[in-house]
C-alpha cells in the first residue's frame, strides 16, 4: 500500500473578499481523506481572520496572479516538493463537494503522466458553466470531460513535479495566459492536462473584461505565449488568427485600441526566456483537436 497524494491549496487574495475567502478555507477544510495543508497569499494586503492552521504570507506589493501563485508554491518548499500535488483556488470560489480531494488524488493515481487537472467551474446560483470556462475548442458540452490543451488558473490542480521539471507560472505576465504558457511548456516535457466536468469549483459568473488591464494585457501575453513556446514558422500565423478573431468579436473601439497598444507592447518588451516547443508536441496539440495556431 502507497500512501496518498499529499493535497495541498495555493489561495492569494487582494484583501477584499474576506466572507467568500473564508467560505472557500472551510470547503477545503471540509474535504474527506488526509487534511489539504493551505497557504494564502496576501497580494499587496494582509492576510487577516483566517481559520487556525491555514498559514499566510503577505507580500508587500501586488505581484500578480502569477507572481502570487508563485510565491504559494514555493511556500510548500523548492517548486512545491513538501506536497505532490497542489491545488489553485480563486478565493472568491467555492469546493462543491467534500469529495474534491479524493477525486484528485484518485485521477493523479490512475495516470503517472497526468500532470494538471483542470475543474470545472458554475455558477452558484444557476449551475451553469460559461463556454469560455471549458478550455477547448469544442465546448458545447460542459459536462464532458476530456485531455486538453490548457487549463483554468483559478480552479485546478497541478503534480508538482511538473513545476519541478519546466518551472512555475511566468512572474512577467502579471494577468492572463499564464496558464497556456505552463500548459504548453508541461505537454511538451510529456505530461497530460485533463479536464474534469465532475470535479467543481462554484464561482459567480463575471466577465473577464471587468479588470481594467483586461484588453492590453490579453494581447501583451497573447504576443509573448508564442515568442516564448512557438516555432518561428507558427509564431505569425498563430498572432494572425488572433488579430483576425478579435476583429470579428467587434470590441468597442476603447477596447481594440487598449488590445493593440498590448499587441505592440508585446513584440517591443522582453517576454522571458524563450524555449520553442518540439514540433512533435504541435503535432499532439493538434492531435488533441487545438493545433497552436488558434
Amino acid at each position: 500500500m502507497t500512501a496518498p497524494l499529499k493535497l495541498g491549496a495555493v489561495v492569494i487574495t487582494m484583501g477584499n473578499r474576506p466572507d467568500e475567502l473564508r467560505a472557500l478555507l472551510d470547503s477545503v477544510a471540509k474535504q474527506h481523506g488526509d487534511r489539504i495543508e493551505v497557504v494564502v497569499v496576501g497580494n499587496g494586503a494582509p492576510v487577516l481572520d483566517v481559520p487556525d492552521g491555514v498559514r499566510t504570507v503577505d507580500l508587500p506589493e501586488n505581484l500578480g496572479i502569477p507572481g502570487g501563485r508563485n510565491v504559494g508554491i514555493e511556500a510548500f518548499g523548492p517548486s512545491g516538493r513538501d506536497v505532490d500535488v497542489l491545488l489553485f483556488l480563486d478565493d472568491d470560489g467555492l469546493l462543491a463537494g467534500a469529495d474534491t480531494g479524493e477525486l484528485v488524488r484518485q485521477a493523479f493515481d490512475a495516470d503517472p503522466r497526468l500532470g494538471i487537472i483542470s475543474f470545472r467551474i458554475a455558477d452558484p446560483e444557476t449551475g451553469l458553466t460559461q463556454r469560455r470556462h471549458v478550455p477547448r475548442l469544442r465546448a458545447s458540452d460542459p459536462m464532458r470531460s476530456s485531455r486538453v490543451t490548457t487549463f483554468l488558473g483559478g480552479a485546478n490542480a497541478v503534480r508538482t513535479e511538473v513545476i519541478e521539471q519546466v518551472g512555475g507560472l511566468p512572474d512577467e505576465f502579471f494577468y492572463a495566459h499564464e496558464e497556456t504558457d505552463l500548459a504548453w511548456r508541461a505537454l511538451d516535457a510529456g505530461w497530460a492536462i485533463d479536464y474534469r466536468a465532475d470535479i467543481v469549483l462554484l464561482h459567480p459568473t463575471m466577465p473577464p473584461s471587468r479588470h481594467a488591464v483586461y484588453h492590453r494585457m490579453v494581447a501583451r501575453n497573447r504576443v509573448w505565449v508564442a515568442r516564448r513556446n512557438l516555432p518561428a514558422p507558427l509564431i505569425p500565423v498563430y498572432l494572425g488568427v488572433w488579430v483576425l478573431l478579435t476583429l470579428l468579436r467587434r470590441p468597442t473601439v476603447p477596447a481594440l485600441k487598449a488590445w493593440f497598444r498590448g499587441f505592440a507592447e508585446g513584440w517591443r518588451t522582453p517576454c522571458g526566456p524563450r524555449r520553442p516547443m518540439k514540433w512533435r508536441t504541435v503535432w499532439r496539440l493538434t492531435k488533441l483537436g487545438r493545433p497552436p495556431v488558434v
